[in-house]
């Protein structure tokens, strides 16, 4: 299979060439490479695994596994956009991404396994400014700029249909679009009875822009089937309740809607101080059994001063509804799809890190309130800059309910030590990193980061809350970043 990718994506490039000569086709493009080394100690503030889903009712618990404190990963992403004219295009993008000694790039038995991560048609309807997107793209829900992607879905790709258009000139526009982010049986179902193994989503945003002031109300409708493979995913503990696993298990409807309506707001009047915000709402299996209902609320605020050369300093802040001291109610916390969110790249939060792989703690923004502060864009000395960022995080959880579901399940993933925490645990995190601009497009990165948390042994047991005050967790990561 791997040869065969490889020979396909020879034959891409050969076919690209022959439709530039024999159709003016122009071919650009664009890409990166990373290739850096992690040093990452007491991962899950324990230094063993997360609890991990096989399937809705399977599962591998926490601290089974030990850490291997030491990796080399190499990343390698091509974009290649095949462009008939202003109009139209496709975009092809591939990637190349594993550790060294495992897997591609094995030294001892090198292998070449290439993924597509991106692959759309773009082009304009004739006449107008109407775009329109379908097929593997990026998708990020919106979110103010001081903070990297959305605690919904952002940072990923999504198999959709989208169209944006300007509604008034520089003032208004549109964006909206349809995507299936599951589609378990594909064609047949596994009997002849049919099942709704499908997960599909629509969203629609109105971006203002004014004066000193930005505005996108958004909203996205997603329908859930209840056949779908969400485990696998990592998409099940973001949807679901707490109380699903409680008798009876599971939903009762084959199918359930989740909704989420948001703004996200920019306000730079005052440049060079300038505010943001973001407010949103969640809600999902509104007419299941109560006890499998999930809503809530996640706000998020910051500011910035950018009216110094040497650095911006940033403040910010969010708070997020948590669960209260039953599951027969359903779930207070606000259902998520893919979250990537945060600010300051703070080693906390799976967020903006240019050395991603083992790159952060994993710490989830709903269930919890914190607030934080960064130093971003210091620079001293030409081609050098560094970033400095403390988080502080605490839970709204009441312990009540995970411990509740912990003594149910024993070790699972849907709560998690470090990542869900209660009302009684909080969190710390600092990292320090730094980038130097050898070339214009070839940089040195260093990203650190440590992180402390006092957690409840009643909550999580003995042995992983003894475990996690043996030492705190720390990452190095040195590597080289090139873009073209």
């Amino acid at each position: 299979m791997k040869r065969i990718l490889t020979i396909a994506l020879i034959a891409v490039f050969a076919l690209g060439a022959f439709a530039s000569a024999q159709a003016a086709t122009e071919v650009k493009m664009t890409g990166d490479a990373r290739i850096y080394g992690v040093f990452f100690a007491n991962h899950n503030f324990t230094g063993w695994n997360q609890a991990s889903y096989s399937s809705a009712t399977r599962w591998t618990g926490a601290g089974t596994r030990t850490e291997d404190r030491f990796q080399i990963w190499e990343r390698f992403r091509l974009r290649s956009d095949f462009v008939a004219n202003e109009a139209v295009k496709f975009r092809l993008g591939i990637k190349v991404e594993d550790t060294w000694g495992h897997g591609t790039l094995t030294a001892a038995n090198p292998e070449v396994s290439i993924a597509v991560y991106q692959a759309y048609l773009q082009f304009k309807l004739p006449n107008c400014d109407t775009e329109i997107t379908a097929g593997l793209q990026d998708i990020d829900l919106p979110q103010s700029k001081l903070f990297y992607s959305s605690p919904v879905f952002g940072g990923d790709r999504m198999a959709a249909l989208t169209v944006s258009t300007p509604l008034i000139d520089d003032t208004l526009s549109l964006l909206a679009g349809f995507g299936r982010l599951i589609d378990t049986n594909r064609t047949y179902d596994t009997t002849t009875t049919q099942v709704a193994d499908e997960f599909d989503a629509y969203f629609l945003a109105l971006p203002i822009t004014l004066d000193g002031f930005k505005i996108t109300p958004w909203g996205m409708l997603a329908v859930a089937g209840d056949s779908a493979n969400y485990w696998s995913t990592g998409f099940g503990q973001n949807l679901v309740s707490a109380g699903t696993w409680a008798a009876p298990s599971l939903w009762k409807n084959d199918q359930n809607a989740y909704w989420w309506a948001g703004g996200a707001f920019e306000i730079t009047a005052l440049d060079p101080v300038k505010f943001y915000a973001d407010v949103i709402y969640g809600a999902g299996a509104q007419s299941d059994r109560k006890k499998s209902k999930r809503q809530g609320w996640f706000i998020d605020a910051g500011v910035e001063y950018t009216g110094w050369d040497v650095l911006t300093p940033q403040l910010f802040g969010w708070w997020s509804t948590g669960e209260d001291g039953s599951t027969r109610n359903g779930s207070e916390r606000m259902p998520t799809i893919r979250p990537n969110w945060g600010a300051g790249n703070s080693f906390l939060f799976d967020t903006s890190q240019e050395l991603a792989k083992e790159g952060n703690m994993g710490v989830a923004p709903v269930g919890n309130w914190g607030l934080g502060a960064s130093l971003n864009n210091m620079s001293f000395l030409e081609k050098l800059t560094h970033r400095l960022t403390f988080t502080y995080v605490r839970g709204n959880n009441d312990a009540k309910a995970l411990r509740y579901l912990n003594t149910l399940l024993g070790s699972n993933p849907y709560f998690t030590m470090g990542r869900d925490l209660t009302t009684q645990e909080y969190v710390l995190g600092v990292n320090l990193d730094t980038k130097y601009m050898i070339y214009e497009n070839l940089a040195a990165v260093l990203e650190t980061g440590w992180a402390h948390g006092e957690f409840q042994s009643s909550v999580w047991g003995h042995r992983l809350a003894a475990k996690s005050r043996d030492g705190d967790a720390w990452k190095v990561a040195f590597g080289l970043t090139y873009k073209f």
